[in-house]
């Protein structure tokens, strides 16, 4: 692979492990920690790796007790090694052949592998030039827990997989379910050998081969290059030799199997998570849990209060001024509710009656409806997080909802503008009747008095104090029946501003304390998504 290749794959791969760990930030609460602490074991081993020399390929052996996986070893490497045994597992601990010493120290200390040797050159293998690093390893199912615990770690940390089976077990279902198929993204990085071909007469080989690759393509591993090899006579040792070194020749083992990961781990993430979207917020169902919860705060009372607030107000003023003084004594509706003062809303509360338990059920089942609607489409523990997240304000919503109430504008001090003309023209009908009366007054007690009486004016015979009085009189009702009327309109217009208003304020209360963190948990899901897509993309 040429150098520019190599750089442009490492861009790439940088910006999948950006993604991926976007992805693993964004899951933080919602998805299992098994699934997260996964991700970021990759992320970690990924960062280490890097720092490392990437002038070398670590190919590590691997194998069942008794598949000659040491002899191998020490027939790839043309020398006598590894300590081996056909019987009983004697690799203990992870032994290195190193070719190219020259910085390989440092990533053999983080691989933490003590025995190393520094292997001669091996004509058309492997020289000082070449940066290659095999690693024989204990068996995986080895009877010591500290070797299989090492196997495991390795497993996840060489840049190359070399598998070596034997004819006897190469369909043992430890390895393939244990090893080789969670591994299934690695067959770039994977080969596998089946040794001790010798074992087998000569025409059995290819059929146990072509089993071999079948179970092989049932794991997942299809396209992975299988091998047959026998490191007692030599056979296959070539091809196992050349296999390895066109993966090093093209220096890209070491992307290629951190990108293997990025892909697992991401594949992990999306298992643990689900796919989907939410259906996110409608205008409707905001409209709808603002309504409900209008409802559930007394909304229709507080304007029922202002329409007869208004309606006493307009009657105190336009009323006939004989009888309007009796309306003072009925108490306003709104000063009941605390609803008609001046002060700070946002340190003053009104005095509607706290939610009893049917409005504390409709307020709950308005903010589970919203969360349903919003979350649909989710998977399953999204859909919980965005249904924790409108439930996490629920508690608030009760004293939010009654200050949002407190602190709207309902025009309680707002006079309308024909209450002063009926004011006037209704104190002029009174004034019209008292001067009427008091000039019958003057004239009867002139009567009365045996003084002479001046002739009353008269309008079509009839006498201008009576009519004064009747004018004044009639005059007084008309404009109190009006102004009936006119209020009546006036407060319905009133209470249709107030309801707009408060639900307004309502809506804003519903905003703040559950749409906009159900909004945001619908954010955060579209944003793993798509970094999940594109930590997966290979």
């Amino acid at each position: 692979m040429s150098r520019h290749s190599l750089a442009k794959e490492a861009t790439r791969l940088q910006a999948r492990l950006e993604a991926l760990n976007d992805a693993r930030e964004l899951a933080e609460g919602v998805l299992p920690d098994d699934a997260l602490g996964e991700v970021l074991h990759v992320l970690e081993r990924a960062s280490s790796r890097r720092s490392l020399s990437a002038d070398h390929t670590v190919v590590g052996f691997f194998g069942a007790t008794g598949s000659g996986k040491s002899t191998l070893f020490n027939a790839v490497n043309g020398a006598e090694i590894a300590t081996a045994a056909a019987r009983r597992p004697t690799t203990s601990e992870p032994l290195a052949s190193v070719w190219g010493v020259d910085g390989s120290e440092a990533l053999l200390d983080w691989l933490d592998v003590r025995q190393r040797h520094h292997a001669a050159p091996v004509t058309d293998f492997a020289d000082e030039s070449s940066g290659l690093i095999l690693l024989d390893l204990p068996d995986f199912d080895s009877t010591r827990t500290a070797n299989r615990e090492t196997v495991q770690r390795l497993v996840g940390m060489v840049d190359v997989l070399v598998w070596v089976l034997d004819p006897q077990k190469y369909a043992d279902a430890a390895v393939h379910n244990d090893f080789l198929a969670p591994l299934a993204s690695h067959a770039a990085v994977t080969l596998v050998v089946l040794n001790q071909i010798d074992r087998l007469p000569e025409a059995d080989v290819p059929p146990v081969l072509e089993s071999l690759k079948g179970i092989l393509a049932r794991d997942g591993l299809g396209t992975v290059q299988v091998m047959g090899a026998s490191a007692l006579t030599g056979a296959g040792v070539d091809k196992v030799r050349a296999a390895i070194r066109q993966v090093v020749a093209r220096k890209a083992a070491l992307s290629q199997r951190l990108s293997a990961d990025v892909s697992r781990a991401s594949a992990r993430l999306l298992e643990a998570s689900g796919a989907g979207e939410a259906a996110g917020v409608k205008g409707g169902s905001k409209a709808r849990l603002a309504e409900e919860l209008a409802i559930a705060a007394n909304v229709p009372l507080v304007v029922d209060a202002v329409g007869r607030s208004y309606r006493l107000e307009s009657t105190r003023s336009t009323g006939w001024p004989v009888t309007r003084w009796l309306i003072r004594f009925r108490p306003d509706p709104l000063r009941r509710l605390n609803l008609r003062r001046a002060a700070n809303p946002e340190v003053n509360r009104t005095s509607l009656p706290p939610a009893s338990a049917p409005e504390r059920a409709r307020t709950d089942a308005a903010v589970r409806e919203f969360a349903d609607a919003a979350s649909e489409g989710a998977p399953g523990p999204w859909r919980a997080s965005i249904r924790n997240a409108a439930r996490e304000g629920r508690e608030q919503l009760p004293d939010a909802l009654d200050q949002a109430i407190a602190g709207a504008d309902l025009r309680a001090g707002k006079k309308s503008w024909w209450w002063g003309v009926f004011n006037v023209v209704q104190w002029l009908a009174l004034l019209t009747v008292v001067g009427g009366l008091g000039w019958l007054g003057v004239l009867a007690v002139l009567g009365y008095l045996q003084l002479p009486v001046p002739e009353v004016p008269r309008v079509e015979g009839w006498p201008v104090p009576t009519l004064m009085i009747a004018g004044g009189v009639v005059l007084g009702i008309l404009l109190a029946v009006t102004a009936k009327f006119i209020t009546a309109a006036a407060a319905r217009m009133r209470a249709a501003a107030a309801r707009k208003r408060l639900t307004s304020a309502v809506a804003e209360v519903a905003g703040t304390l559950v749409v906009e963190p159900v909004e945001v948990e619908i954010s955060r899901l579209k944003s793993f998504n798509s970094a999940v897509k594109a930590a997966a993309a290979a």
